[in-house]
């Protein structure tokens, strides 16, 4: 096409500087200090006259070979400061050079989709949407810095060397819910949105990134829906949502894979959804969930698989499910309240937390807490019992604490003891043959009467009248229960772990 009398001034420029990958600077642009997300990213591009304009098909045409490369060369188009006028589009089309535009403004979105392409950098720059399904990319895209009015699309895309998303701005369309459409994507190298600001959700539907995922500083807006929705998505490496962090929004990863460490540290506010924190059925190496404040809204790790679970007590929400959680270490503050950390179901009592805590406690050594969990659990389910049940419950619990206190029985059996002792001193029975009975002992008819089997043969020789007589009638009731409890608490310490 050489110097087409069709080429303004500034697209010739462009057109002579192609072959060797000069950049070409068509108006003053410096990178400012702010960190806002697209603060450095030109806010009168739409201004600008013909001596910074290039329009997009031109940059089509170089991009798709309309002119030769330099020799000794490595052609690519670079522009920085200009505007490009009409929409760049190239749909299904294999793109052999680079694209690099910085500090730029485009007037329409921009179209990739089906491309095979080198490197697209897009940085400090406000366009309208980028859409790029099913792209392939043999380098990284980044966005970083730029300013988004429009969604961003990228479900399918493959991205050899990574997504650069890192002080990007961007506000989805006010008719669209996702400010990043990117399900089964492909990341072969990180993804990175570090101080980033959607306002939208961002949607990663079984996206695989193979580098890892890093939202620090990142802020997610979509009140009442999903802020992140990741179900299936599998991360190799970390997961980071730390650093102030905040998501207005549900943040959903059901059926995630985490080979590597999930952490959250900033700010979750969902109340008005189902769940703020969805991890359920997921799996991962370790989840170190402490957030800079307790999550607002309910979290659930129901029937998800841990490695390590970190956390701490100040940041523990008031909801959380845990049904079916398994974890093979704790770490973290609290370790005696965690008995308190499993009855936050908001559906109720559920036995497994209570099963799953008392064995990590056993296997760090802590008989003790093992044993007050395993009350806490039968206590809970107490209350969802008929009413004989919760009585029959309530005077086990009394009498030796389930059995994980038989201490008690000896305390009850003394006082007890005591007791009829004293009364029956004062109140001594009559002998049935008082010809044949020996002398009466308080202690030991008291002893006899609180044995299902009695020991010293004074129960069947005396008989006690008036009131004293329903006290015997209590003591043996009172020594059943202690024995069948007792009996119970026995089997319970001796039963193999």
């Amino acid at each position: 096409m050489g110097r087409s009398p069709r080429l303004t001034e500034a697209e010739r420029r462009l057109w002579n500087a192609f072959p060797t990958g000069e950049t070409v600077e068509l108006g003053p642009f410096e990178i400012g200090a702010s960190r806002k997300a697209g603060a450095n990213a030109p806010k009168d591009g739409d201004t600008w006259g013909p001596d910074r304009s290039i329009r997009a098909e031109v940059i089509a045409w170089l991009l798709l070979g309309a002119r030769d490369a330099g020799t000794g060369s490595v052609p690519a188009v670079r522009l920085r400061g200009a505007r490009i006028t009409g929409r760049l589009e190239i749909v299904g089309g294999t793109i052999p050079h680079e694209l690099i535009l910085v500090g730029c403004h485009l007037d329409e979105p921009v179209r990739l989709t089906g491309s095979t392409t080198r490197t697209v950098r897009l940085t400090d720059c406000s366009f309208p949407g980028f859409v790029a399904a099913d792209i392939r990319v043999a380098g990284h895209l980044s966005l970083s810095g730029s300013d988004i009015t429009g969604t961003l699309r990228l479900n399918r895309a493959q991205l050899e060397n990574g997504l650069w998303l890192g002080g990007t701005k961007v506000v989805a369309d006010d008719d669209e819910e996702w400010a990043m459409y990117a399900n089964a994507m492909v990341v072969d190298s990180g993804m990175y949105l570090r101080n980033a600001d959607f306002t939208g959700g961002i949607s990663l539907l079984g996206a695989r990134l193979n580098g890892g995922f890093f939202l620090e500083g990142a802020t997610l807006r979509n009140p009442g829906k999903e802020a992140l929705y990741a179900d299936n998505l599998v991360v190799e490496d970390a997961m980071r949502c730390t650093d102030g962090f905040l998501a207005i929004g549900s943040v959903r990863l059901r059926g995630a894979r985490i080979n590597g460490t999930l952490a959250f540290g900033g700010t979750v506010r969902s109340p008005d959804t189902l769940y703020a924190l969805h991890l359920s059925h997921m799996e991962a190496r370790e989840l170190d969930l402490r957030p800079a404040q307790p999550i607002d809204g309910v979290v659930t790790l129901a029937h998800t698989r841990l490695g390590t679970l970190t956390d701490h007590l100040s940041t523990w929400p008031e909801k959380l499910r845990l049904n079916g959680l398994t974890y093979d270490r704790l770490r973290g503050s609290g370790v005696p309240e965690r008995i308190k950390w499993v009855t936050r179901d908001p559906e109720g009592f559920r036995p497994q937390p209570y099963e799953q805590l008392a064995a990590w406690y056993l296997r760090d050594g802590n008989d003790a807490l093992a044993r007050r969990t395993q009350l806490a659990k039968l206590r809970a389910r107490r209350q969802t019992q008929g009413f004989g049940g919760r009585v029959w419950g309530r005077l086990l619990d009394l009498a030796v604490g389930y059995g994980y206190r038989p201490w008690l029985a000896g305390v009850w059996f003394t006082l007890l003891l005591a007791v009829g002792t004293v009364v029956f001193a004062i109140n001594p029975p009559r002998a049935l043959k008082p010809t044949e009975s020996p002398d009466f002992n308080s202690f030991a008819y008291t002893f006899d009467l609180l044995l299902p089997i009695p020991a010293f043969g004074q129960r069947e020789l005396f008989d006690p009248a008036g009131w004293t007589q329903w006290l015997a009638y209590g003591l043996i009731v009172c020594g059943w229960i202690l024995a069948t409890a007792l009996i119970a608490g026995a089997t319970r310490i001796l039963r193999p772990q």
